[in-house]
């Protein structure tokens, strides 16, 4: 099934009817929809992904998880956050997806580039100056994205609500490539993509 989205565009493929005067960004993406639904047909699949995977992301939008796995409608879980980093709300969602959903496998997927790289605890000082409150969760910041995918595989290796963590393997996803490069679960060591 080809999903079009009309005259939607981002910065980088601008078309010129994607210039709409009036409206919001909302406006367009419900429009898109409206264009969407009007060919859709219920694919008549439930909840339970067919190859039994989540996959845990970051939300950067330089990334088409189903395009650069393979991945069609219905194969698996997708849970996205800043940066891809296990958190209890990932645990939540992972917890959710083994033990009512029959997924088995767990990829963790960062990437270069990541915009946590280029921030620190300190953002989340500079909210409470601003509003007057400090976030309750953490920014979950790193500089090195290798080490940051070892420590959410640790994190999902280690939960005592998942039922399945043997098969959980991290990955680099590169942006200017579209490669997935393996990351040792252990080590510094890179297992060889190929």
């Amino acid at each position: 099934m080809t999903t079009n989205v009309g005259s939607m565009s981002t910065s980088a493929h601008p078309t010129a009817d994607a210039i709409r005067t009036g409206g919001t960004v909302t406006d367009r993406l419900v429009d898109a929809n409206a264009r969407y639904a009007a060919d859709f047909s219920d694919p008549g699949m439930d909840a339970r992904p067919v190859l039994r995977v989540a996959v845990v992301a970051c939300m950067d939008a330089r990334l088409d998880l189903h395009a650069a796995l393979g991945l069609e409608l219905g194969d698996c879980h997708t849970i996205r956050n800043a940066g891809g980093v296990v958190t209890d709300d990932v645990i939540r969602s992972l917890t959710i997806s083994q033990r009512a959903l029959g997924t088995r496998s767990v990829m963790l997927v960062h990437h270069t580039g990541c915009g946590l790289e280029s921030l620190t605890e300190d953002f989340r000082h500079e909210l409470e100056d601003e509003v007057g409150q400090r976030p309750a969760w953490a920014v979950e910041a790193f500089r090195d994205v290798d080490q940051d995918v070892r420590q959410s595989m640790q994190r999902v290796r280690t939960s005592p609500f998942l039922l399945h963590s043997d098969d959980v393997r991290g990955f680099v996803f590169d942006v200017t490539t579209g490669l997935l490069r393996e990351i040792d679960p252990s080590t510094d060591a890179e297992t060889d993509p190929a």
